[in-house]
């Protein structure tokens, strides 16, 4: 069998194998695994350095399916490469409750999936932090246990996106040499020839933020190898713009969108096997094709052994360390420095704004956790996020532990996932609150993926003051309360604040938003506590001897007012308590017992919080009072805008008088 016929059989058995699990499930993408076969064979079988019998390996090339729709060429490559958990049942379960071959690549179904995509754009901008953590994971520990490229695949779509402007100019600026973003450029989207909404010399777009730019024939195998073997050697990330024809071999829908999202339906996918001379059953592969992928997956074998030697050769601290961080584990004197900082904070009770309060918490848990990267989105001085120990990385030095991310919120948080895909990192930035909306469908991928991605986010209410209702976040505690497997923080002073960030840096498996204040607030909790209070989600800070006929229930900034209302309260000769409410979504996960106990009995509860009221009424009751904000912010300075939205201890105190009376 010639080279070439060899490999357009191996292209092939993807294009059928996409063909027929997308005919089996009457859904899916067979347009892209068609016409991006080519491309998927070279790459794999000359160029992908991975280990189908060690799928985690660290140093393992990373591939990024940025077009996720086209999931199953992914599906079939895995499968047709050996790895274990894409069997050929898998593939003919694709789309169905349950199987690994989901309708978009999930990361966690199954080993050979970097990361989950769909939403165009994002994977291109995981891929840009996977480079990122590959330069930052080589300039610690060499370049010969860390020497990995990271390869993506991308569709038009994902180069509209406004994202790809955001990781594509970040990855440029910062020289990511081996990142490869292959483009498939086949001109289609869903409504049509791209030519339709898009004008966008893309090649120009890459070469203007500084990337390596390749124009190629995709189908064309030997020019695909010589344009990665070029992309290898350059000095900056290379971009290779690969022609293609979408649904490649299929007689009537070829180079149409009538391929795109839709199965070929019996009889188009009878002569797309005419017309590419496959005259095999469904799912069924030649087996000496079979047999020329499995070879292929066992191509790297021996560079994994090399590696295993190299490793092996390093010396035993240094051993441990790496694989502590690629494990994900804290150090060992993390604890001791939480408590020890703690018992200080108890002492000197400092007042300050909860984003100083973060900064002087990052100060402890920086020189205690090396593997931590800082960053923030051009706010590096209202985030507070930038500690002695994390001196910036740059184009040409990456031994720094802090990222100026520029005014990219999409980006930077589309590569802190990347960055945490990638392992042996703990990649946590800053923005203002208001933004999180900027940042939000990269944070649901976070929790979809369990990524342990931690977000500072300031200026986080109406305290923010003069800048006004365009960045006074209002309705963001809820929406961000809504995401799934997200916790999100509001400490209410400095214990707080550490006890916060000790939580979203134990928790693994969960990605974290710290809300944090631009205004001071004093020291609430005045005395050593060895437990985690926060860890509970809501727990009682101030407590009635007698029955309380109020419990007044608030988060970050409000507990103060709670604080100074029970006083008040207390005065005019009524019981009342405070409860503190950091995280909503640990508390939920505490026992009813104590979940009833926290909520207690009072005939009168009170929420304080200057966001609105959804979400609050778990603690308070349809009936309860809601002391917040009705609507947007306004410009002016904060202590004035509490006043005039009515957010005081006196409004919390005659709205309980209020309901008492009634």
């Amino acid at each position: 069998m010639a080279d070439l016929e060899k490999h357009q059989r191996m292209a092939n058995a993807i294009r059928f194998l996409a063909i027929d699990a997308v005919e089996k499930a009457k859904s899916g993408h067979p347009g892209l695994p068609m016409g991006a076969a080519d491309i998927a064979t070279v790459l794999f079988t000359e160029f992908l350095k991975f280990d189908p019998t060690a799928p985690h390996w660290c140093d393992r090339d990373r591939f990024v399916l940025s077009a996720g729709h086209g999931s199953m060429l992914l599906y079939s490559v895995l499968y047709l490469l050996g790895y274990e958990d894409f069997s050929l049942d898998e593939l003919k379960n694709f789309r169905q409750i349950g199987a690994r071959t989901a309708g978009h690549p999930e990361f966690g179904h199954g080993a050979g999936i970097e990361t989950t995509t769909g939403p165009l754009g994002q994977g291109l901008g995981n891929a840009v932090g996977m480079a990122i953590a590959e330069k930052l994971q080589e300039s610690r520990f060499g370049s010969d246990i860390v020497d990995h490229f990271t390869y993506v695949l991308a569709g038009d779509g994902c180069l509209m996106e406004g994202i790809s402007q955001e990781a594509l100019s970040l990855a440029g600026h910062l020289k990511l040499n081996k990142l490869i973003v292959i483009w498939d450029d086949n001109g289609i989207s869903i409504d049509g020839r791209v030519d339709i909404t898009d004008s966008t010399d893309q090649v120009a777009r890459f070469a203007a933020s500084n990337w390596n730019t390749i124009s190629i024939d995709g189908h064309d195998p030997a020019a695909i190898a010589s344009a990665i073997r070029q992309a290898q050697a350059s000095d900056r990330p290379t971009l290779i713009a690969a022609k293609t024809t979408i649904g490649f071999g299929s007689p009537k829908k070829a180079g149409t969108n009538g391929v795109h999202g839709s199965p070929l339906g019996a009889e188009e996918a009878a002569a797309t096997r005419t017309a590419l001379n496959w005259p095999h059953e469904a799912f069924e592969i030649p087996s000496e094709i079979l047999d020329a992928w499995r070879i292929a997956g066992l191509r790297s074998a021996q560079a994994h052994k090399d590696w295993q030697k190299r490793f092996s050769a390093k010396d035993a601290d240094t051993r441990a360390e790496f694989e502590r961080r690629n494990r994900g584990d804290l150090p060992a004197g993390f604890e001791a420095a939480v408590q020890e900082y703690k018992k200080q904070l108890a002492e000197t009770k400092p007042k300050m704004a909860t984003r100083k309060a973060s900064e002087a918490v990052l100060g402890v848990l920086n020189e205690v956790i090396p593997e931590t990267i800082g960053g923030s989105a051009d706010l590096t001085g209202s985030n507070n996020t930038k500690t002695k120990q994390t001196a910036s990385v740059t184009p040409d030095d990456f031994s720094g532990r802090y990222i100026h991310w520029g005014i990219r919120e999409h980006g930077m948080a589309a590569a802190m996932n990347g960055m945490a895909l990638h392992g042996g990192l703990v990649p946590y930035s800053g923005g203002f609150l208001i933004f999180s909306d900027y940042c939000r469908p990269s944070i649901r991928l976070a929790a979809l993926m369990k990524q342990r991605v931690i977000h500072v986010m300031t200026h986080d209410s109406i305290g923010l003051g003069e800048d006004g209702p365009t960045h006074q976040p209002v309705e963001h505690y809820a929406a961000l309360r809504a995401i799934p497997d997200l916790m999100f923080f509001r400490p209410a002073d400095i214990t707080e604040t550490l006890e916060c960030w000790q939580l979203a840096l134990e928790t693994k498996d969960a990605p974290s938003v710290l809300a944090l204040t631009r205004q001071d607030l004093p020291a609430l909790r005045t005395t050593y506590e060895e437990d985690n209070l926060c860890a509970r989600g809501a727990y009682v800070l101030i407590d009635s001897e007698e029955d309380a006929a109020v419990s007044i229930f608030a988060s970050g900034s409000e507990v103060e007012l709670a604080v100074e209302a029970h006083g008040k309260l207390q005065e005019a000769g009524i019981a009342a308590r405070v409860i503190s409410v950091p995280c909503f979504e640990l508390f939920e996960t505490q026992s009813e017992d104590y979940q009833a106990a926290v909520i207690g009995n009072s005939p009168v509860k009170v929420a304080v919080e200057a966001g609105i009221r959804m979400g609050w009424d778990r603690f308070i009751g349809n009936n309860g009072l809601f002391v917040g904000m009705h609507g947007f912010g306004a410009s002016g300075p904060y202590k004035k805008l509490y006043e005039h939205f009515g957010i005081t201890a006196d409004a919390v105190v005659a709205a309980a008088q209020a309901k008492l009376k009634a």
